[in-house]
Order: structure tokens, then C-alpha cells, then sequence
């Protein structure tokens, strides 16, 4: 299969034309397939773009990453911008506008702090000989195939095994996750379908009557408040504990951004390897025949966040202002809407040497993949885990795999990933 079809090239009249009208509400497929020269044309032209629904669209790594530190001014609390968009009283509003990622202290802080402390260093160290037990497994049933799926047998399996042991879901129950979880994140697209309406419904009820029972389960046999976060977020700490509601919405929350991101992230770079193979080489010759995984950690931590830079598996975030403010020389007035453009603010040559290119020994690599402030992703040392011990193993077992058809884009702006990618391995 020729590399060039994985992601076509855009002219910059045609990125231009796209950016002119840029509208995240409608978006033409060609964007899906290739948003950064859009991307490159925003931040060029116009890096503060007053929308065409009054809202502000920011691509520079800059502007991005003054929003990010001033929490104060910049609100991640979601009710105002989702009630009109999924509708009072809906299970989607209830979801998104409980969970950790959209909203502010004093939940945010509640919440971040339970989880963080199932996620310490020690706790995350403790978790790669299964990780390692688990990657192994997937890559034997692949070499018994002959091939595969990138994203089904490999990249998704993952995390939602990684996920379902730290909350403790039983191996037999894991099975509606994946989909539970790609319906919710799906209706977070800037342009909701009807479709992906009821099914983000949908989704979030079922998961909800699921967690109720794993719920009333773990707290008549609690596990290790260490290394469970489920035990850790009904038993609290402190003496502060979450009310029902909170724990259910963010557990779901854990499910799901715990899952999609990673998928995307082993997923994502197993293919740019296809279209980089002088990276793919490199990569090669730094594992050797013989690999010490531990003497590998700093070269593969290079290369995940490289990966990460490079297409970053969350490519959209949104802020409120909570009063009139300016973000580069810009003004903005109170209760603006703002999209912080994570993947153009990545590619961004004022922050990054030839951003356009794959290079998997990029030093000083201060991306955005994981956000940036009190909103950091909680789970980054985790994700950073999941991606050196997937990546590096499937390439040590498998460096001569091959892309047999064009993969399958998930086509959506916000989450970037593939939904197929089938291989063989030679």
C-alpha cells in the first residue's frame, strides 16, 4: 500500500479556501483526513478567530498556553456551553458537566486529588509487568493471524484492560466499554448529530446502571485504596467523600478518557511509522536485536511524545471567559467561548523546529497533548506507560509490519485517530 494515501496532502490554496469560512459546525472531509494546513492558515492569518457562532478559535502555542495557566479568568465549568446543546435534564448534560475534565475547583480539586493517588509513581511502576503480561498476549494472537487490526486487536484493547483493573471491572464485564465509551466522547463533536445524539444518551444511561452495581459491589468489598481508585473515590479522604452522582459521572469519565486518548495514541503512531520509515529505521536500530527495556525508557519517552506532538490524540479543548480579557492582543468579552486548538498549537513554529516532521529524538518537547495547568491530564504518566511498552514491543516483535489498505479515520475534529488500520506483518 502506498504510505501517500494514509494522509493525503492539502495545496495551501485549498487550506486557505477551508480557512476563509472555517466553521467547526461544518467541516468538509478533506479537513478530517488532514486538518493542519487549515490549521497552518488559521495561525498565520488569523490565530483568534471570531467564529461563525461567536466563539473564539485559538492555534498558537502561546495564546493556547496563557489560557491554560489563568484559571482564574478562563473557566473549564461546562453548563452554560452544554445545556442548549444537549438539553436540560439530558444523561449526556448530567455526564459532561459532572466529570473531572469540565469543571472547576472545588470539585476539579476533589476529584483530581482522589485519583491522583492511585496514580502515584510507585503505584504506576507496579502496573507494567502486567501491562508488559498483557501486551505479549495481544502480539501472540496477532502472530497467529498472520495480521491484523491496528486499532481493534491492538491500540483499544489496551487501555480498557488498564482502566478496567484500576477501577476493578471484571474481565467478563469489559466488553461494552469501547463502545459506550467512543458514543459519549463522539457527542462531544462540535456539530452533534441526532444520531450520535441518542446513542451518547443511550451510552451514558447503560453505563450508569452498570457502575451502580460495580459500586454497591465495592463497598461491601472494598480493594486497595492504592492502587483502586474506585475504592478510593467512595471511600474519600480526609473525612471529604463524593456524593453518589459524582462518583457514578466520574467514574465514566475514567473509563472514558482513560480509553480513547491511548487508543489513539498507540494507534496513531504505529501508522505515522508507515508514512516516516527512515523514523520507523531509527526506531528499529535504537530497540536492537536484543532490547533492555529499562536502558530504552528515555529514547521510547522521546519517541511517545513525539507521537503525541506529532498527532495529538485530543485535538480540541474549550474554555468560558468569566470576564472581558485579551489572549493575543485580541479582546474578548465576558462569557466568550474559546477552543483551544491543541493540534495547531503543537505544530506551531514559534514553539517547535520543523513542526510538520516526525522526529522521534525531538528534545525539549513542551506539548500539549496532555493540557497544561490545573487541568493536566491526571493519567499522563500512565498514557506515557501504555505507549512506550505497546509501541516498543509490537515494533521488537513485529519491525516488518505492513499497512495492507488505506485505515479509516474516526472522522471526528475533536478525538484524532484511526478506527481500522489493518496489517499484515511482512
Amino acid at each position: 500500500m502506498n504510505a501517500d494515501a494514509i494522509t493525503p496532502p492539502m495545496s495551501a490554496q485549498r487550506a486557505q479556501a477551508i480557512a476563509a469560512s472555517f466553521d467547526l459546525r461544518e467541516l468538509p472531509p478533506d479537513f478530517y483526513a488532514n486538518p493542519f494546513p487549515v490549521y497552518a492558515a488559521l495561525r498565520e492569518r488569523e490565530p483568534v478567530r471570531h467564529m461563525p457562532d461567536g466563539s473564539w478559535f485559538l492555534t498558537r502555542y502561546a495564546d493556547l498556553v496563557a489560557v491554560y495557566r489563568d484559571a482564574h479568568t478562563f473557566s473549564s465549568d461546562k453548563k452554560v456551553e452544554f445545556t442548549p446543546k444537549y438539553g436540560a435534564g439530558s444523561p449526556l448534560l448530567a455526564h459532561h458537566t459532572t466529570s473531572l475534565v469540565f469543571n472547576d475547583p472545588p470539585l476539579h480539586t476533589r476529584v483530581r486529588k482522589l485519583i491522583m493517588g492511585a496514580l502515584t509513581r510507585r503505584a504506576i511502576a507496579g502496573m507494567e509487568p502486567g501491562l508488559v503480561t498483557l501486551v505479549d498476549g495481544l502480539l501472540d494472537r496477532i502472530e497467529a493471524r498472520g495480521g491484523g487490526d491496528l486499532v481493534e486487536d491492538f491500540a483499544a484493547a489496551i487501555p480498557v484492560e488498564i482502566i478496567g483493573n484500576l477501577l476493578g471491572v471484571p474481565h467478563e464485564e469489559r466488553g461494552p466499554l469501547r463502545d459506550w465509551s467512543l458514543a459519549i466522547l463522539g457527542a462531544l463533536e462540535p456539530r452533534l448529530t441526532p444520531a450520535q445524539e441518542v446513542a451518547g444518551n443511550r451510552s451514558v444511561v447503560e453505563m450508569l446502571n452498570y457502575l451502580k452495581g460495580l459500586v454497591a459491589h465495592r463497598r461491601h468489598h472494598p480493594g486497595d485504596p492504592e492502587h483502586d481508585v474506585l475504592t478510593r473515590l467512595i471511600q474519600g479522604e480526609g473525612g471529604d467523600q463524593l456524593g453518589e452522582h459524582e462518583l457514578l459521572q466520574n467514574c465514566i469519565f475514567i473509563l472514558n478518557a482513560g480509553h480513547e486518548t491511548t487508543t489513539n495514541l498507540i494507534g496513531n503512531a504505529l501508522v505515522a511509522l508507515q508514512e516516516w520509515p527512515q523514523q520507523k529505521d531509527w526506531l528499529l536500530r535504537t530497540i536492537g536485536a536484543k532490547p533492555d527495556w529499562q536502558v530504552l525508557e528515555p529514547a521510547m519517552s522521546l519517541a511517545v511524545d513525539e507521537f503525541l506532538r506529532f498527532e495529538s490524540s485530543n485535538q480540541l479543548g474549550n474554555r468560558r471567559a468569566l470576564a472581558a480579557c485579551e489572549v493575543g492582543g485580541v479582546p474578548l468579552p465576558e462569557g466568550a467561548l474559546v477552543t483551544l486548538c491543541i493540534g495547531a498549537a503543537n505544530r506551531d513554529p514559534a514553539q517547535f523546529e520543523r513542526p510538520d516532521e516526525l522526529d522521534l529524538a525531538r528534545a525539549n518537547n513542551r506539548h500539549l497533548a496532555f493540557g497544561f495547568g490545573i487541568h493536566q491530564c491526571a493519567g499522563l504518566s500512565l498514557a506515557r506507560l501504555e505507549g512506550r511498552v505497546a509501541i516498543g514491543r509490537f515494533l521488537a516483535r513485529f519491525p516488518h509490519y505492513r499497512l495492507t489498505e488505506p485505515p479509516l479515520r474516526g472522522g471526528r475534529a475533536r478525538f484524532r485517530g484511526f478506527l481500522h488500520a489493518r496489517f499484515a506483518l511482512a
